[in-house]
């Protein structure tokens, strides 16, 4: 009897420990789960600052990109200069020594420039924008610094560094000065980028530029300038201190360490300035400059997250636990559940059909857009084949009133027993329509309406065939004409037909712009440059004033009067050229030495080229 009591009390205390352990277990499991959720949480914050970091590095790229980008050509267009010419052969003429440094002052406040100066080939200043400041780079001797050497081996050179004279910042271009085809000079041109950091993140995020050796010239955090992302080596401290790229300064390493890799360029890093608190560290890399651009997102609103969602799910779980118990004690709870379950579903389902017809209707609008911008192309063409219609109608005029005329008098010959006359009549007349068939079958290849299929063109076969079209109204407004091409095997990646159209539009543009003028002159240069096929309209016209070039692509804007014009023959060509993967821009007045206006279409070289 004892022992049966013993084992009766015995039993609450098992059950006891039974409960006791499941309850140990369940909180076990409810804060792995927990723990597991907050990491996911942490892990998609962190992926949602890659994405915003990966897109701010991009806005940072375009704006550093779009601004050296300005300044590019602006070395080069010194040699059409003949002071500057005359100054590099003639260097001990002080008046002429003067002229030029005026017009570099000039040129410099007019493109926003630094500073702009030239350098004869043993690296010696001749002439400088800055001639009047006290430290004016006039006889200053820069041969060591890279971008010079660089140029006097005929490569364009470009470098950022720091100025020994003036100790300002700044990137500095630079460009061969050749005249008949021997070196003279190098033409050179600063540019201050510090005004980019401006527009970087003040807050807890921070942004930084490095060069190739991994020197920080630009940041949002003023402290971090010129210092390194790593210890540099002792090569690298030699060519630094022989070109004096960084004047003066220390290079002091950030001590930036890397604690885990992220893949795609992203790491997490700690500095000594956050503590041991880890940064998102995301690098955008920039060719062929081989800067790279470093963007650190501050982890708290991650850390947050985590722990938010952490708690949440501890609080889910308990409720999901509070209700598993209520169940238990009233059945009727779990039918309401599941006509809660039901409900949802159908709710599910029902979005799931609306977003499968957004997205049905989205397809057919994108669709009808897409024939849309062809027709409009189309209707390009036909607006430029109506501008035609009247210098067409007399071009086909003059061979038909010959064909009528020729034929009568052959039939006279022949009935005269002149056949050797007839005979000669009869050829011209087939010449004639030759001419005219030729003529037609331009046009009806000019109208056809394109696909989208891109192809090795000809540039030099596309121009000819372009002019062909505009040939009568050059003839008649008296204009000269004239093509530059350095390689007639220029093959571009387009498609022929829509090219002619851009071309023929130009060309309309240009000859209306000339219209006025005494001295009328159209030049089209072709060329390869940095890979590119090239394509330069040039005309002699009164120019296009800043205020308006900036809108020039704009769908219907057009300075020509009231019915001349719709606007839609740029804002068309420039979303053809656009298609093919080129660019259509039209350059700055200044950039045009005989005054006009000058249009630049960019097009990828065809695979047989660049291969």
């Amino acid at each position: 009897m004892a022992t049966s009591h013993t084992a009766t009390s015995a039993r609450p205390a098992i059950r006891l420990w039974r409960r006791l352990t499941l309850w140990v277990v369940g909180l076990a499991i409810a804060l792995a789960i927990a723990g597991l959720a907050g990491r996911w949480a942490h892990e998609s914050a962190i992926d949602k600052l890659r994405v915003q970091g990966a897109q701010r590095l991009d806005g940072y790229a375009v704006s550093l990109e779009n601004l050296l980008s300005k300044y590019d050509f602006l070395p080069g267009t010194l040699e059409l200069n003949k002071d500057v010419i005359a100054l590099l052969q003639r260097p001990g003429d002080e008046a002429l020594r003067g002229e030029v440094n005026a017009y570099l002052e000039q040129l410099n406040r007019r493109s926003g420039s630094t500073t702009i100066y030239i350098v004869n080939l043993k690296g010696v200043t001749q002439a400088a924008s800055n001639w009047r400041s006290r430290q004016s780079f006039v006889g200053d001797h820069v041969a060591f610094r890279p971008y010079v050497r660089d140029a006097l081996r005929g490569v364009p050179g470009g470098f950022y560094g720091v100025g020994t004279t003036s100790g300002e910042p700044g990137y500095f271009f630079a460009h061969g000065i050749y005249y008949q085809g021997r070196m003279l000079g190098v033409a050179t041109v600063k540019v201050n980028i510090e005004r980019l950091e401006q527009g970087w993140e003040q807050g807890a995020d921070k942004v930084l530029l490095a060069d190739a050796r991994g020197v920080v010239f630009l940041s949002s955090v003023p402290e971090w300038k010129y210092r390194t992302l790593k210890p540099l080596t002792p090569a690298a401290m030699r060519e630094m201190e022989e070109s004096r790229q960084y004047f003066s300064h220390a290079l002091t390493p950030l001590g930036q360490r890397e604690s885990r890799q992220l893949g795609g360029g992203a790491a997490l890093v700690t500095l000594p300035e956050s503590g041991r608190t880890p940064l998102l560290s995301q690098t955008r890399s920039l060719a062929p400059r081989q800067w790279r651009f470093v963007y650190l997102s501050d982890l708290g609103s991650a850390r947050a997250s985590a722990r938010n969602v952490f708690l949440f799910a501890l609080l889910v779980q308990a409720l999901l636990l509070m209700l598993v118990l209520y169940a238990r004690q009233r059945q009727q709870t779990r039918d309401h559940l599941e006509v809660l379950v039901v409900e949802r579903t159908a709710s599910l389902q029902e979005m799931t059909r609306n977003l499968s017809e957004e997205n049905s209707v989205r397809r057919a609008a994108e669709e009808k857009l897409r024939r849309a911008q062809s027709e409009l192309v189309q209707a390009g063409k036909m607006a430029v084949l109506g501008q035609m219609a009247a210098g067409m109608t007399h071009e086909l005029n003059q061979p038909l009133t010959a064909l009528r005329t020729m034929s009568d008098n052959a039939q006279v010959l022949i009935e005269r027993g002149r056949l050797d006359d007839a005979k000669n009549n009869l050829s011209t007349i087939s010449q004639l329509v030759a001419r005219m068939g030729a003529l037609t079958g331009q046009l009806r290849q000019f109208a056809r309406k394109s696909d989208a299929s891109l192809a090795a063109v000809p540039v030099t076969a596309a121009i000819t065939a372009a002019l062909f079209l505009v040939e009568r109204r050059v003839e008649q407004e008296r204009v000269n004409f004239r093509m530059q091409v350095r390689d007639q095997q220029v093959h571009a990646l387009c498609d022929s037909n829509r090219l002619e159209q851009v071309l023929v539009n130009l060309f309309n543009n240009a000859l209306d712009a000339m219209a006025d003028c005494d001295n009328r002159q159209l030049t089209v240069n072709v060329e390869r440059v940095h890979g590119r096929a090239r394509i330069v309209v040039t005309d002699s016209g009164p120019g296009i004033p800043e205020e308006i070039r900036s809108h020039l692509f704009e769908p219907f804007f057009t300075t020509k009067p009231q019915g001349k014009g719709l606007g839609l023959g740029l804002a068309i060509s420039e979303q053809i050229v656009r298609e093919f993967g080129g660019e259509l821009r039209a350059e700055a007045v200044e950039a045009v030495a005989s005054g006009g206006a000058r249009f630049v279409i960019d097009l990828p070289l065809a695979e047989q080229e660049t291969a």
